[in-house]
């Protein structure tokens, strides 16, 4: 297997996150909406033969290609066991107990019947699954007939993980009721605070009679439809939000109706192979598009976000840029009904179709014509829209640069979300050339120091962040990439030119991964560049590749078979260390909001273990003086800082509210929880007041782009607004300023080569 990619670390295991979002949001149902929606589902019938085909291949592509392969025994069954139930069924609101006792017989068969090719346990827990959702709308419908008594002192624990599977039918309709009052509870406590902020009809006349009456003052009182209407009573109110919970229910359940056993068997397939590492994962064929597009940042389409509702489908957003922004006729709010392609003489419908399907038809080869009948959100009118596809890019998946003025010198930002690459076409545009460029463009605008954004950039392409790194140093190793009982392999910069010489800032966070892991340990290895951020970075210290299935095969009558991702390879800096679940220490630790939360490598399950290696031969850059002195005046700066000391605080409080599980279903025992979580937390609102005071503007290319496209305008008008507020870049930009008056102090004058 040849050197491949590191690919997008999964910030926590999908179940995982899943689990921690509905521990911690307030509105239940909509918790489920998005830990389900985070999944991609594909269709067909089932179909037995395909299942087994595709069990063969895994299991063959794991066993003969994974950096670490795991012994297919009865713990390996039993962790698979426990992952797939748990997935199932996150809130143990559909399995019985007796169900459980059921299922149990067969937590050490799973890898006897991987091998086997036998799904006797899957069917029997999907087939159930499908029993007990069925039975579940009944109960969840006949619980919302009947309002709540919130006047009653009983509670909720949501920690999910701690509570049993319910005995009997009696005890799981108990539960559903639990937590359909607890979602109702929340939306009643808003609509009651919502009335509570209006002003009251008698208030209201009140302060007509007392003021100078005059007919525009009454008229601008009563502009609002409901400003003098009676106010709800409390049934009503009640009513109301259980109505909510009820719409809610229904349109997650209308969404779990669409999938089939494919997409449970997906889910099956992603317990066994997630096993091997948190990173191993199978792509059903739609949600592998999906990953290309997220990785490179576009796709061949119309440009359309899209969303189904109540059996339609809805443009959520016009992409920027894309052919629908381009030929204007397409709009936010428009509901597709049906969709035409060149060649068809008669357009399909696509209500109550599923979403995945529907973005199907819509999609096509850049250069194709896709005519889509449309009920227009403005008038209602029926309208047929032809649209000719194109390649979309995605704009936040790219790189994008500021530039800022500190003591009459500019310092250039260039935020990189991730190490985006084009995994079918390596001539497309990706991270590496994009960073060369925006590194051109400030240095045309004389920028005399550069900060990388590395904040939240789970990881992306090995090759790239290779380039990268090499745009600021002479020739030398990278990343160090080890196979399992192979000698290690060291990829190098070979160029020697440095596109950037001047000072240098990389900003990191807990959840910088991977790739971007690569580039923060290079430069502080080489002392290239001051790393600024969280005490370790995420540590994901492993590569992956993506493997089509398809490949494998000699015949193929059972369509697309989908991708496996799978570990391959470790990487390691270039002092020998691994970044695996250690990360990369930054040399100025500063606190931020996910300072005391579980959240890297080291907290998932199944992580491969930390190690080291020979040091590769390298010397650290000689540009600098006082590289080791700058670090020191930071951390001092830092320390004194009141508004680092106030985000610790923040972060402080929100580790320990995650232990707050319990909650009142009695509305002034709830109301008396909200409020004094609320009044805890306006302590931190002086977080976001905060303002470093620095300007920050868009590079000549991008203003000029800003005469056609006003969204990207406001993109970036949002994004300089953050910059102002963000204590972290200014302490970035602080450090770039004394690096430079060194160097000049020196008689080390660099970064302005044109």
């Amino acid at each position: 297997m040849g050197r491949g990619t590191i690919f997008n670390v999964d910030c926590l295991k999908r179940m995982k996150m899943r689990k921690i979002m509905i521990k911690n949001v307030k509105v239940l149902v909509l918790a489920l909406l998005l830990g389900a929606a985070s999944c991609s589902f594909t269709t067909s019938d089932p179909d037995p033969k395909r299942d087994k085909v595709l069990i063969q291949l895994i299991s063959y592509v794991l066993e003969r290609g994974h950096y670490d392969a795991k012994q297919l025994d009865d713990d390996f069954s039993k962790a698979v066991y426990k992952d797939f139930v748990d997935s199932l069924d996150p809130l143990k609101r559909y399995f019985l107990q007796s169900d459980i006792n059921e299922f149990e017989k067969y937590q050490t068969q799973i890898d006897d019947q991987i091998r086997e090719e036998d799904f006797t346990f899957f069917d029997l827990a999907y087939t159930r699954l499908m029993k007990r959702m069925e039975e579940a709308k009944g109960i969840y419908s006949e619980v919302l007939d009947t309002p709540f008594n919130f006047k009653e002192n009983d509670s909720i624990n949501t920690d999910y993980d701690e509570i049993g599977y319910a005995q009997s039918e009696k005890e799981l309709k108990e539960r559903w009721k639990q937590q359909l009052k607890f979602n109702t509870i929340g939306s009643y406590f808003d609509k009651k605070e919502e009335i509570d902020r209006k002003p009251s009809l008698t208030n209201t006349d009140n302060e007509i009679s007392d003021a100078t009456a005059s007919e525009s003052f009454y008229e601008s009182n009563i502009s609002e439809k409901d400003t003098l209407s009676e106010p709800k009573t409390d049934e009503e109110l009640e009513q109301d939000a259980r109505e909510d919970t009820k719409m809610a229910l229904d349109e997650y359940f209308s969404f779990a109706d669409e999938l089939e056993r494919k997409d449970y068997f997906t889910v099956y397939i992603n317990a066994i192979v997630e096993e091997f590492d948190p990173h191993t994962y199978y792509f059903a064929p739609t949600e592998k598009d999906r990953f290309d597009m997220q990785m490179s940042g576009q796709f061949q389409g119309i440009g359309a976000r899209l969303v189904k509702k109540n059996n339609e489908v809805q443009v959520t957003e016009i992409i920027s840029g894309g052919p629908a922004w381009q030929e204007e006729e397409l709009e936010e709010g428009d509901i597709i009904l049906k969709v035409k392609q060149e060649d068809d003489e008669v357009a399909t419908s696509i209500i109550g179709m599923r979403l995945d399907d529907a973005v199907e038809l819509i999609k096509g080869p850049k250069g194709t014509d896709v005519t889509l009948n449309v009920k227009k959100k403005a008038d209602g009118s029926i309208q047929n829209i032809t649209i000719t596809r194109d390649v979309v890019e995605i704009e936040e998946t790219y790189a994008k640069t500021s530039v800022v003025e500190k003591e009459n010198r500019k310092y250039g930002v260039i935020n990189l979300p991730k190490f985006y690459f084009n995994m079918e076409n390596s001539q497309q545009r990706n991270a590496a050339t994009d960073v060369k460029k925006e590194i051109m463009r400030l240095k045309a605008q004389n920028t005399e120091g550069i900060v990388i954004d590395l904040r939240n950039n789970g990881g992306g392409s090995l090759s790239t962040v290779v380039d990268i790194a090499g745009l600021f140093i002479n020739e030398g190793p990278v990343v160090q990439v080890k196979s399992n009982g192979e000698d290690p392999e060291i990829l190098k910069d070979k160029d020697k030119d440095i596109i950037w010489d001047g000072p240098l800032v990389i900003l990191v966070n807990e959840i910088s991964a991977s790739a971007s892991e690569i580039l923060a340990a290079a430069m502080q290895d080489y002392k290239r560049a001051v790393i600024i951020g969280s005490k370790q970075t995420y540590g994901k210290g492993t590569v992956q590749n993506v493997y089509d299935l398809n490949r494998w095969m000699r015949e193929n009558d059972y369509g697309d078979m989908g991708a496996l991702k799978l570990t391959t390879q470790k990487f390691y800096r270039i002092n020998g260390g691994s970044t695996q679940l250690e990360g990369v220490k930054s040399d100025v630790v500063v606190p931020d909001r996910y300072s005391y939360i579980d959240i890297g490598e080291k907290d998932l399950e199944n992580p491969l273990p930390w190690d080291k290696i020979a040091a590769a031969d390298y010397k650290t850059w000689d540009g600098y003086i006082d590289y080791d002195e700058t670090i020191k005046n930071s951390k001092a700066r830092m320390a004194k800082n009141t508004q680092l000391q106030l985000i610790d605080e923040n972060a402080k409080w929100i580790k320990s509210k995650q232990g707050d599980v319990v909650w009142p279903l009695n509305y002034d025992g709830y109301k008396q929880k909200v409020t004094e979580n609320e009044d805890e937390a306006k302590r931190f609102n002086a977080i976001n007041d905060y303002n470093s005071n620095l300007s920050y503007t868009s590079l000549p290319y991008e203003k000029a782009m800003f005469e056609q496209d006003t969204v990207l305008k406001q993109k970036r008008v949002r994004w300089h607004e953050s910059l102002s507020k963000d204590v972290y870049m200014e302490e970035a930009v602080n450090v770039l300023e004394d690096l430079k008056v060194n160097a000049i102090k020196h008689g080390k004058v660099a970064g302005i080569k044109k």
